[in-house]
């Protein structure tokens, strides 16, 4: 039955050209160094990035071991049922990034297949079905990103002196768009057994709850184990990263390949990311800041990790970034002497917006932060549209024709800013209608140019404290 499988698996690696296509390998020497590896665990359970391992007793005495040993396989999943991750799967990826900067392979595998099936862990009910096309869109949106911050973190934040390990991508519909059911049932359904599966944390949980648990649900944990597998056969991985709630999936990683192969692996479990009344971060919570530009822009994310309360920062300096211990622990030394000038807090934000959107992202990030609360004309002036856009994402966007002659309140009325009538000219001449920062008090006062219209092209309107509007000049 083993050798059946394992002839599968290389079936599927020599002639499954969707997982060619489906794999990105960012290549380079491996860099061996011993003292790189066996540092490495003590070093991510002294920032945190590790929380517990499986098997306990044999992950603690030969995984050291084995890392020393030379370079090794590590993968993590993730599930493309949104079209872009979220600050919650960010700590999964840098742990994968602290494995690669020490020598060792690592493999990011997109659910395209587990995706429509739906983990349970950690829900209170069943996944909305996905559609295939919808899975292949997310799929290809996630791929980006992951290969996006993987290429920022090695132009940024990466030691050149040391070699990095591989990074590949993969999609694991590739090694299950081949499989009849029948047969998959007949040969890996057979190692897992009813009572170990009933048993998990997450199983029992739902199965307590008022809408129970589909079988669709139920036979999640065998795929993710059979990812596994795969994944040990056809590139030796001997180690999975998860979140904590993915404990009883590593588990049945662990016994299935132990069953059908008798190799040792392991799983290891990083702490999952809660806010700071404790819930965790993620789209399910409704609270799910993302990695994609689109859903929440540079800045977006800048100012997230700036408002974390002050309990938080070091937690998250060692979480989310490279910095060595040394110099986290001198920030909060500044921090504790200067709170007002929350020098942590920005270091924070700053490493990780360039991680995650590149220098040019944070740049991004600074720009939108003078606009908005420093209220700088030369920052509105350097702002793209799509950055004002961003910042601005209620407040609506006008092209409008520059004609000769085009008055403040003609602005604010083309754009629906003000009622018509006399009541809109009394709230221009009363002061309620500023442009570009600055209050205007003229109705009648002709658009001046750098004063009204930025070199840019882009005049903000704002009325009140809280409506803006956006302007697009365009020239005759």
């Amino acid at each position: 039955m083993a050798a059946s499988m394992a002839r599968k698996c290389r079936s599927l690696s020599r002639h499954g050209s969707c997982l060619l296509l489906d794999c990105l390998t960012l290549r380079s020497n491996c860099h061996r160094s011993s003292s790189a590896h066996s540092g490495l665990l003590l070093s991510l359970n002294k920032r945190g990035v590790l929380k517990d391992s499986f098997p306990e007793n044999a992950a603690q005495d030969q995984l050291p071991r084995l890392l020393q040993s030379g370079s090794q396989t590590v993968y993590c999943g993730f599930d493309p049922t949104a079209d872009s991750l979220h600050v919650g799967n960010l700590l999964a990826i840098i742990g994968l990034l602290h494995f690669r900067s020490a020598g060792h392979h690592v493999v990011a595998v997109l659910g395209g297949a587990t995706a429509q099936i739906g983990d349970p862990s950690g829900k209170t009910s069943e996944r909305e079905r996905l559609s295939a096309e919808t899975v292949e869109t997310n799929t290809h949106s996630i791929r980006e990103s992951i290969q996006r911050i993987f290429t920022n973190h090695e132009l940024h934040f990466h030691d050149s002196s040391k070699q990095l390990g591989t990074v590949t991508v993969l999609n694991n519909l590739s090694w299950y768009k081949n499989w009849w059911v029948v047969d998959f049932l007949s040969e890996a359904g057979r190692h897992f057994r009813m009572g170990t599966m009933l048993s998990r944390h997450s199983v029992q949980s739902r199965l307590r709850s008022a809408d129970g648990m589909s079988l669709t649900e139920f036979t999640y944990q065998v795929f993710q184990a059979y990812d596994f597998y795969h994944l040990n056969q056809i590139y030796g991985c001997k180690i999975q990263l998860g979140g904590t709630d993915q404990l009883g999936n590593l588990m049945s990683g662990h016994e299935f390949i132990h069953k059908v192969s008798g190799e040792e692996v392991y799983g290891l479990t990083i702490p999952l990311v809660t806010s700071s009344v404790g819930d965790k971060l993620g789209k399910t919570a409704g609270n799910a800041v993302w990695l994609n530009r689109d859903k929440t822009s540079p800045f977006e994310l800048y100012q997230f990790f700036v408002r974390q309360p002050d309990a938080n920062v070091e937690g998250y300096l060692k979480l989310f970034t490279f910095l060595p211990l040394a110099e986290v622990e001198r920030l909060m030394e500044q921090q504790r002497e200067e709170p007002g000038k929350r020098l942590a807090h920005k270091r924070l934000a700053a490493e990780v917006t360039k991680l995650v959107h590149g220098k040019e992202g944070l740049e991004s990030a600074k720009r939108c932060t003078q606009a908005l609360f420093h209220s700088s004309v030369q920052a509105l002036e350097e702002m793209s549209d799509e950055e004002l856009q961003e910042l601005f994402r209620e407040a609506p966007f006008h092209e409008l024709l520059l004609e000769p002659g085009t008055t403040v309140i003609d602005a604010c009325r083309k754009v629906n800013a003000i009622p018509e009538g006399p009541r809109g000219y009394h709230m221009v001449s009363e002061g309620a209608v500023s442009i570009n920062h600055r209050r205007t008090d003229k109705p009648e006062q002709i658009l001046i140019p750098k004063l009204h219209i930025l070199s840019n092209g882009l005049t903000l309107l704002r009325v009140g404290k809280k409506h803006f509007y956006i302007i697009k000049w365009l020239s005759l």
